[in-house]
């Protein structure tokens, strides 16, 4: 098979290709490209096996990002949870994978990472596993009633039972106004966990590409903005993408009561699942909260090439030292370092 190099923004066929395909996201489509291009600078590109002119059989979306600590990476996809190689075949897949593997030294790419929501076969394969998450998904398809019965009942029914009690509010949309209450509880949210934020652009764009694909949910009480979720739809599946609180109200249940909503309205919608998100292993606070809506809980490994160690800008900042210092920046420098440091971490 001969390889192809295509640019998936502009090439009529990609579209009709993901509507297609079984195993396409948010994460393949050409808006959450164009939203990436536009805050970061990548020049997304896929390669195929499919020559110019004839329809998609396969497609494998990258970027290529360089830094001047991890040097030139291909990931496949930036900022994304998942991105399964579209292929139809482990033919296609050994064609694509045995591609990059040639050009890798030709192109100078210190390594490339594939973030499959699926396990890339064993066997001849020169890519190696290289980080695992957990990946929770709930079953929208049983009725309301027999999803809410699958909540923990103490954190997470009594939650949403509270939040009525609390007379907590709700605003959704997707307004500069509601962008900015998110915004600042993401930030509060980020700094607890001795992280940058992603700037603020990040979003706006995201919701200029996306459209009505993209749903804010601000929780609040007695006017004061205690919580709030940023949701993505695409066909059938909503995905939890974005959160963030006060946690001085986390007792109140305003995160729980958005996600409910969140759930109740895709079932409306007719949508069949809803995608959590991944979560570092070692995070047991998050992967606890996802457990605990009786979500699907299973291992996703993202895999690179070739076989060494490596440093990275995502790694740093991750370190105890890292987190103590931006736990401790003002929010205007805390929102100016993820700024500049995001565009290099993807």
């Amino acid at each position: 098979m001969t390889v192809c190099k295509i640019n998936p923004i502009t090439d009529d066929r990609w579209n009709e290709f993901l509507q297609n395909h079984s195993e396409a996201s948010i994460f393949h489509t050409i808006e959450w490209l164009e939203a990436l291009r536009q805050t970061y600078g990548y020049e997304p590109f896929a390669l195929t096996t499919s020559p110019l002119g004839s329809p998609l059989a396969n497609g494998l979306p990258l970027c290529q990002i360089s830094n001047w600590l991890g040097g030139s990476r291909l990931v496949s996809l930036p900022f994304s949870d998942h991105c399964t190689p579209l292929v139809d075949s482990l033919e296609q897949l050994t064609c694509l994978l045995t591609f990059l593997q040639e050009n890798c030294d030709r192109e100078k790419w210190n390594r490339i990472e594939l973030r499959a929501a699926t396990a890339i076969p064993a066997g001849d394969s020169v890519f190696e596993q290289s980080t695992d998450f957990f990946f929770h998904k709930l079953d929208l398809r049983p009725s309301v009633d027999d999803i809410f019965k699958n909540f923990h009942r103490d954190c997470v029914q009594r939650k949403i039972q509270r939040a009525t009690r609390e007379e907590l509010t709700q605003e959704e949309g997707r307004s500069e106004e509601l962008l900015a209450k998110f915004y600042h509880l993401f930030l509060m949210t980020r700094r607890r966990h001795g992280l940058p934020p992603q700037p603020l652009t990040w979003f706006r764009n995201l919701i200029a590409c996306l459209g009505d694909k993209v749903q804010i949910r601000v929780a609040s009480k007695d006017g004061r903005p205690i919580a709030g979720l940023l949701t993505l739809r695409y066909k059938k599946s909503l995905v939890y993408k974005y959160g963030g609180s006060n946690a001085k109200f986390n007792q109140l249940g305003g995160m729980q009561m958005l996600l409910w909503k969140a759930i109740q309205d895709a079932k409306k919608e007719g949508l069949c699942e809803l995608d959590m998100g991944r979560s570092e292993s070692n995070n047991s606070g998050l992967v606890t909260f996802k457990d605990r809506w009786g979500a699907t809980r299973t291992k996703l490994v993202y895999w690179r090439y070739p076989r060494s160690r490596f440093h990275s800008i995502r790694s740093a900042t991750q370190g105890s030292f890292s987190k103590r210092v931006f736990a401790c920046m003002p929010d205007s420098l805390l929102v100016a370092t993820g700024r500049v440091l995001y565009k290099y971490m993807g």
